[in-house]
């Protein structure tokens, strides 16, 4: 009996959602994926996913190229649709060998992008300030720096996550991974300030336990941490681009480059395998290199 492909794939993504038990974003980006994977057959034709073999696989990887995705975006949409397979694979035996043999683009090499120290204090600088939004904004900045959490971590503390008596967080990583980071002095006078001075202000009489809060008194969200950032930038006279990200990279950085070893930076970023956190050796070593050859005599 034919199953039609909607079905499997409202299917799957309840099985990522509750079963693999994935984020909000990460669900999301796997429903973007394989809709938009499913939209291919149709223009093609294909109603049965068993039809699918591997010239559709290339013919529609072929398409992602022509429309000018980047080779990091091709290579997830390819992991999300042969997850989308092994599934169909498991629950309803649908053939599929197509993206089992399809292999992933090479990766460029790409150095994340950090803030040097001084570019930091400038930021840190620019939100100075006794106002609610400026306490607010700098105790964001400080916890972000102090512990290279994500974005998304951040926008889901709430107030009883934070043990101020041993300076730790719980934070809630992908899959839902717990973990806990230590964060410093400075992190912690910032979120003294800024929950006993700014965020009573910032709540309007409602009641919840989100730590972060916008002006409206609600959570505040991954965007509204951009906006912040961006905001910041300008403030500093920092001309380059800011993404959430890079606050982290330079966590991971510094910590590196201060003697840090990379087991326990694994750990701090909630990094599943070490390749992933070794990438931050590379912009060290970058970094001496640069150093040595702007400022040796004889370089």
């Amino acid at each position: 009996m034919l199953i039609q492909p909607s079905v499997i794939r409202d299917e799957y993504i309840s099985y990522v959602r509750l079963e693999k038990n994935y984020s909000s974003n990460t669900v999301a980006e796997y429903e973007k994926d394989v809709d938009a994977f499913l939209v291919f057959l149709e223009v093609e034709g294909i109603t049965d996913l068993n039809e699918v073999t591997y010239p559709e696989a290339r013919l529609y990887v072929t398409g992602l190229y022509d429309r000018g995705f980047s080779r990091a975006s091709i290579s997830r949409k390819i992991s999300s649709v042969r997850s989308f397979f092994k599934y169909a694979h498991s629950r309803h035996a649908i053939n599929d060998m197509a993206f089992r043999s399809l292999h992933h683009p090479k990766k460029k090499e790409r150095l994340p992008a950090f803030f040097y120290e001084e570019e930091l204090g400038l930021l840190f600088s620019a939100c100075e300030g006794e106002d609610k939004k400026s306490l607010r904004d700098f105790a964001l900045l400080e916890l972000l720096y102090a512990t290279g959490m994500r974005v998304s971590e951040l926008t889901a503390i709430r107030i009883q996550d934070i043990d101020d008596h041993l300076g730790i967080l719980l934070v809630m990583g992908k899959g839902r991974k717990e973990r806990y980071i230590p964060f410093g002095s400075f992190a912690q006078t910032a979120l003294d300030n800024y929950r006993e001075k700014s965020r009573p202000l910032l709540m309007k009489q409602k009641e919840h336990d989100w730590l972060f809060v916008n002006l409206r008194g609600d959570v505040l969200t991954d965007r509204g941490v951009r906006h912040i950032l961006n905001r910041m930038m300008e403030r500093a006279s920092l001309h380059s681009k800011i993404y959430p990200h890079m606050i982290r990279h330079s966590f991971a950085t510094h910590l590196l480059a201060g003697g840090a070893d990379m087991r326990s930076v694994q750990e701090l970023l909630g990094h599943s395998h070490l390749s992933s956190t070794q990438i931050y050796t590379h912009i060290t070593k970058e970094h001496l290199r640069k150093t040595y050859m702007n400022t040796h005599p004889r370089a």
